[in-house]
């Protein structure tokens, strides 16, 4: 029960960590939307998706009996790209600062686990919040909207694959339902390979 309730903060505060460096780097490129709408704050109202955040998350627990990785999303940070200098660079730019920061995050409690923690009482704690960055910063770089990888992908997708770009943009969320039902250990597989990499090389 300590460690479920220990993994639901991580994954709460990860997700809100997560979407502050969306706001904040929307914010330094010139756009205040984010911020204009409390979205550089540490509450976690300000950044809760009904679904990616509380239903989804809550469905993988009850799936797995509480024994299986859990994962989700935020509620999408509001960009104006109109304040960009350069749209498709710029919003890239906002899009790979929330997977980024999980992925930090991911390396230096990786880092902790390897120097301070394999010996110590909380090195299983140092573990869950590297394993559950790493993972939510694989997910959320997934191609399916509204995940901030679908933003990426139709940005750096060529304009000549329009009527790809609308599949992706009609059938996004159905192709995530898709993936999360039958493919999402890939996302648990890299995270832990991701893992183990930085806490043993």
């Amino acid at each position: 029960m300590i460690l479920t309730i220990f993994i639901f903060i991580v994954f709460l505060f990860s997700v809100i960590l997560h979407e502050i460096a969306h706001a904040s780097c929307a914010f330094s490129l010139g756009d205040p939307t984010a911020k204009l709408e409390g979205r550089i704050t540490l509450n976690p109202l300000a950044h809760l998706d009904p679904f990616g955040s509380v239903l989804l998350p809550l469905l993988l627990f009850v799936l797995t009996r509480g024994q299986g990785p859990i994962i989700g999303y935020a509620k999408p940070v509001p960009i104006n790209p109109l304040y960009f200098k350069d749209y498709k660079k710029d919003t890239i730019k906002v899009s790979l600062a929330g997977p980024l920061v999980n992925f930090l995050l991911g390396v230096t409690f990786a880092l902790i686990f390897r120097f301070f923690g394999q010996f110590s009482k909380l090195s299983q704690f140092f573990f869950l919040i590297s394993f559950y960055n790493f993972a939510l910063s694989f997910f959320n770089l997934l191609p399916f909207p509204p995940l901030d990888g679908s933003h990426i992908f139709l940005n750096l997708l060529p304009e000549r694959f329009k009527a790809l770009k609308l599949f992706f943009l009609q059938y996004g969320l159905f192709l995530l339902i898709i993936f999360i039902s039958f493919f999402s250990f890939v996302v648990f597989d890299l995270a832990q390979i991701a893992f183990q990499f930085f806490a043993t090389f």
